[in-house]
């Protein structure tokens, strides 16, 4: 099925709020590569097709989320945190009702600085279930640049929680305090999410009483921008807004024609929520296309090891996984002996894509070989918030890396004046 015909579209809308959709069951042209188009009508909300919709369709004993997190012990050697599709959507829906509760509406933005846990992601959902806008913002960044993001963005609401690194905790509340004073922009609330052994006194009610809240289903056009995912950049902050349905039907192709994925399968995205790869391929992309997606509080080398990335590979039979060269090499340079190598992974391990810069071709031959699979290097942009050229994956059945000499601007020229 395409794409587009896999989602909930509800109440069709007279054809000036139509919108482009989706792309035709003729996704790609084989001869020449171009995309085709088809117009739509109709109500979208991107909560109810990541979650609810499979929970509808009979697939509730299948987990959403994986949650691994060495830093907190957590991790490979004890048992790890499952979100099943029924209790995914049991706690989006009661903490959309906090945000409503508190007088987040539909349109409103929400700022979301919280580390790589669970109700990180249940407040991007829940906001997406009430058609408030939201920008997840990377928990790297300190008061200075956190209240410049504030104040580019104009946030209604923002939601906080600690951060764990190895060693140490990052409490989030002082440097949102810190910012709200350097901002000219202030919030009218900040609600706080109090990881359990924090020891903070600062608390809200988070779910638990909270009256779920049904999905808001809004125009394609007339909301499209339901999912805001405001993605700045190291430079002076740029928000990229995301339209709805566009976005929804991009995430979901991809997952099965760039990644190679069937629904139930399991993927990991080797990033942060707070980046543009988190945003879609931790969260959204898996949710919508019916995989199972791993969240990982950790870091390649040093919890505790530099297996823990093949460990958890094994441990939970991923399909694919996505990271970037950086984190290959540091993997690498910890392997000093050559004791990692494909026995390390799951069997069910199909394919490994890198992004974020150009894998160099050592580091990239020592991925083949150590993780036994095909290793696809692909480019990425932020301002784009999506892959600029990627192998699609069905079209071919012998990938090998492919390297250019040159610049890539000077192939790209090339390749289009064969137009």
């Amino acid at each position: 099925r395409p794409a587009h015909a896999q989602f909930g579209v509800r109440q069709p809308l007279d054809p000036m709020t139509s919108y482009l959709l989706a792309l035709n069951d003729n996704m790609l042209s084989l001869s020449w590569g171009f995309l085709f188009v088809r117009v739509a009508w109709g109500k979208l909300n991107v909560c109810h097709n990541a979650v609810d919709r499979h929970v509808e369709r009979g697939r509730g004993d299948q987990p959403a989320i994986v949650y691994y997190s060495p830093v907190t012990g957590n991790n490979i050697a004890s048992p790890k945190q499952l979100e099943p599709l029924p209790l995914l959507s049991a706690q989006v829906s009661r903490l959309a009702g906090v945000l409503v509760k508190h007088r987040v509406w539909k349109g409103d933005l929400v700022v979301i600085y919280m580390p790589m846990v669970p109700q990180a992601m249940f407040t991007m959902l829940a906001c997406a279930r009430i058609g408030a806008p939201h920008s997840l913002i990377f928990g790297g960044f300190a008061s200075k640049e956190l209240s410049v993001r504030i104040d580019h963005a104009k946030v209604n609401d923002s939601e906080a929680s600690f951060g764990i690194e190895p060693g140490r905790s990052v409490e989030y509340i002082p440097l949102v305090e810190k910012a709200l004073e350097l901002s000219s922009h202030s919030p009218s609330k900040v609600l706080i999410y109090n990881r359990p052994g924090m020891g903070r006194s600062i608390e809200i009610e988070y779910c638990v009483h909270a009256r779920p809240h049904d999905c808001v289903f809004l125009p394609i056009l007339l909301h499209s921008s339901c999912i805001n995912i405001r993605l700045f950049s190291t430079c002076p902050p740029q928000g990229v807004v995301r339209d709805t349905a566009g976005y929804a039907v991009m995430l979901t192709w991809t997952m099965a024609n760039i990644y190679g994925l069937k629904p139930g399968e399991v993927w990991w995205a080797a990033s942060d929520l707070g980046w543009v790869v988190g945003h879609s391929y931790i969260c959204y992309a898996p949710l919508l296309h019916g995989n199972t997606t791993i969240l990982y509080e950790g870091k390649p080398v040093g919890t505790p090891d530099a297996g823990a990335f093949f460990h958890v590979l094994s441990e939970h039979g991923c399909s694919s996984v996505f990271t970037a060269p950086t984190a290959i090499r540091a993997i690498r340079q910890q392997d000093t002996h050559r004791e990692l190598d494909c026995s390390l992974c799951s069997s069910r391990l199909k394919s490994l894509f890198l992004a974020g810069e150009r894998c160099d071709v050592e580091t990239l031959n020592w991925a083949k070989r150590s993780f036994g699979v095909p290793v696809l290097d692909h480019w990425w942009q932020t301002c784009k918030t999506f892959l600029i050229p990627a192998v699609v994956i069905h079209l071919t059945q012998h990938l090998r890396y492919i390297s250019f000499k040159g610049s890539f601007s000077e192939h790209l020229l090339r390749f289009f004046s064969l137009f």
